[in-house]
């Protein structure tokens, strides 16, 4: 849909669809600048109704328990990310000819005229991680920065910030970017392409299609994943501005244009004066934290976006050497009787899990919950050798016994069925069993955990609770 320049908001009517995270801000900031606001939610209970409340206070007229209707005079709609496109709310929109933005979009458009560049990170997976570690190497270089985005930090509240940011790392999800066809970043990066949200986005080419967004317009580099091919045929489907490059990462020796790694030490033969006969040293890859391939690739990402923006090799350095991922992302528990225990409860889908579990040589895994509709064959029969054994739970656990059943048929399978407070402790304690000196039981379940828990930090919460009374009982 077509997204007008707005520079009066006063009296604008404008509907935002959805509270939460994004909606809120939204709601709040564009009654700040004058607009007449209405907010729509499908649900209706004592949360929402709370912040119905606070938001009525300003002004904003909530309406909850319906977010299929277009308010009368509605000129513009501002969505949180998750709507999706095919929501009734949406085709009212577009037969009535109202622009949808995101709150991204929104985000963007306030932007004064001397705003902070946008360096921005998208891909299926190792978003927050790669933003994160971004942010610290720009910190270390001296720059006034934030990590933004899809991370938790709400971009509104940022630029709209009294004190000037000097750049952006903006993590960007495929649903943020549907929704925001105006953002230009100075730099951005797609880590890698693998099924995901197809039932919001309708198919591979569509999701694939709004990951390629984040490169529309870049200034200086596209950054792409060498190993992941549909990365860089997004970049050469961009239209960027003249003279912006396409910058590769790889985790083997790096080529002209790419950043890599050459015995330990990370590489850029990127920004460099002489690409073709010079290379840079970044960092080692013992200054990665923790040094598995998968988050080598998102240092040497993180590093390429910073190095575009003119950010000296020593920065890059210090800035990952200071960076600590956030929990139950491949985290380190505890070791009980030799045996390693590490939590990535993060990895809610296949592609996240099959990079986990290349991280390590002899795994009891644990896995299951809820597939999202993501088949796992492919991940099984890359991973079956390195399984000792394998612990399943949760309500599509029958879909990963099958595949294991067909690609590795000797790999001993545990198959819990319960899904009572006791269920993580018990599937820890049938771990243990399987594990021998020398293993790593990882938790990398390649499903979505709302079938037994609240969200995946509750589920690695209570796998390091159930891990630490594991070593508890046996000290």
């Amino acid at each position: 849909m077509g997204s007008p320049e707005v520079t009066d908001w006063q009296g604008k009517n404008v509907t935002v669809a959805g509270l939460g995270v994004s909606g809120i801000p939204a709601a709040r900031v564009l009654a700040g600048l004058g607009a007449v606001v209405t907010v729509v939610n499908d649900g209706d209970d004592e949360r929402s109704r709370a912040q119905a409340a606070d938001l009525a206070a300003l002004g904003v007229t909530v309406r909850l328990g319906d977010g299929a209707t277009l308010p009368e005079g509605t000129e513009l709609i501002v969505t949180t990310p998750g709507w999706k496109p095919d929501k009734p709310l949406f085709t009212a929109a577009a037969e009535a000819g109202v622009p949808v933005w995101g709150d991204v979009e929104l985000a963007w458009r306030l932007r004064g005229p001397d705003a902070a560049p946008w360096l921005a990170v998208t891909g299926t997976n190792g978003k927050t991680t790669t933003v994160r570690m971004l942010a610290s190497i720009l910190e270390a270089a001296g720059l006034r920065t934030a990590a933004v985005g899809n991370i938790g930090v709400s971009l509104l509240d940022v630029v709209l910030s009294e004190e000037p940011y000097d750049v952006l790392a903006v993590e960007l999800s495929s649903y943020q970017l549907h929704w925001a066809p105006s953002v230009r970043a100075h730099s951005a990066a797609v880590l890698n392409l693998a099924p995901d949200h197809l039932d919001w986005h309708g198919s591979m080419e569509a999701y694939a299609a709004d990951k390629g967004r984040v490169y529309e317009g870049n200034r200086v580099a596209c950054v792409y994943n060498a190993a992941d091919k549909a990365t860089e045929d997004l970049v050469r489907g961009a239209d960027v501005e003249e003279g912006c490059r396409a910058v590769g990462f790889t985790l083997g020796t790096p080529g002209p244009s790419q950043l890599g790694v050459v015995e330990g030490i990370l590489v850029d033969r990127a920004f460099v004066e002489d690409r073709h006969k010079q290379a840079q040293e970044l960092a080692e890859t013992a200054d990665v934290d923790p040094p598995a391939p998968h988050n080598i690739a998102n240092a040497l990402a993180a590093a390429a976006l910073a190095r575009a923006f003119g950010v000296p090799a020593a920065a890059v350095r210090d800035g990952l050497r200071a960076f600590r991922p956030d929990p139950h992302r491949i985290e380190y528990v505890a070791d009980v009787a030799g045996v390693a225990y590490v939590d990535d409860s993060k990895a809610t889908n296949t592609h996240a899990a099959e990079a986990s579990l290349a991280a390590y040589e002899s795994i009891v895994w644990m896995a299951g919950g809820l597939a999202k509709g993501a088949t796992f064959d492919e991940l099984v029969a890359k991973s079956a050798d390195r399984l000792r054994g394998v612990v399943l739970f949760g309500a599509d656990r029958a879909l990963i016994r099958e595949a294991l059943a067909r690609h590795a048929p000797e790999v001993p399978v545990v198959d819990l069925d319960r899904t009572d407070t006791g269920a993580m402790l018990a599937a820890v304690r049938e771990a243990a069993r399987l594990a021998r000196p020398g293993d790593t039981v990882l938790m990398a379940p390649a499903c979505a955990s709302m079938d037994m828990f609240v969200n995946y930090n509750q589920r690695g919460d209570m796998f390091a609770e159930a891990v630490r009374e594991l070593g508890a009982a046996s000290a």
